[in-house]
């Protein structure tokens, strides 16, 4: 059975892809900050009979991110890592001259550093793999310059960088950022909580990172909505 670490995986897009992987018999360790909601989402994939551990913490602690590393070793290896956990920065966004430094450092602290530290604990595993690859989740936002959204663009733009060197570090394995696209999820609504257009759910671009994990591209930058539409 093929492994994945999956960061964020309680709700939204870590979730919807950790259905749909478990679903195609992949092994998974699961990560999220609220034990409840993650040990619900874990419970909810038993139908699939594949092995699933899920381990509540913070991925900036470092103790936290061994211990996902380790969970995946005791289930045979590591095929794919996915870094799907956030931080805002702020709730909800605001103009840079209102952002609070103490909320960026969160948020490069979540989407950036710990991003590094997690693969720097996974790349062993990876390596021995003969599919290692690392996903680390983007956004429109790191790429395109929208009020408000400063502080986690920034970071975004920061963890596509570090995906994007990682890549020629390491050519043995693959290494995509994808930009998921507009969600339906918990984030956004923090983010916008007065933005009343429907948005599609997460499900509607899991297929889109399947045909992407499936087929296996060079690495790089790659959107969501452009891979569906290749999967169809």
């Amino acid at each position: 059975m093929p492994v994945a670490i999956i960061t964020g995986a309680s709700k939204g897009l870590g979730r919807a892809l950790a259905r749909a992987l478990a679903a195609r018999g992949w092994d998974l360790v699961l990560d999220a900050r609220t034990a409840s909601v993650l040990k619900e989402t874990a419970d909810a994939l038993d139908g699939h009979g594949t092995k699933v551990v899920a381990l509540a913490g913070d991925v900036t602690d470092g103790a936290h991110r061994r211990a996902l590393v380790a969970a995946a070793g005791e289930l045979g290896g590591l095929d794919l890592l996915v870094h799907n956990a956030s931080a805002l920065g702020a709730e909800p966004l605001v103009p840079l001259e209102r952002q609070s430094l103490d909320g960026f450092r969160a948020a490069l602290e979540t989407n950036v550093v710990a991003a590094l530290g997690l693969v720097q604990e996974s790349l062993a595993l990876l390596r021995d793999s003969k599919a290692g690859a690392v996903l680390a989740v983007s956004s429109d936002a790191a790429a395109e310059a929208y009020a408000t959204w400063g502080g986690y663009g920034a970071s975004k733009a920061a963890l596509d960088h570090l995906a994007a060197v990682l890549a020629v570090e390491e050519p043995g394995l693959r290494v995509w950022a994808v930009d998921p696209g507009d969600m339906r999820t918990d984030l956004y609504r923090a983010a916008v909580p007065d933005d009343e257009d429907e948005r599609p759910e997460p499900e509607t671009v899991v297929p889109g990172f399947l045909s992407l994990i499936e087929r296996r591209p060079a690495s790089g930058r790659y959107a969501a909505p452009a891979l569906v539409e290749v999967a169809r």
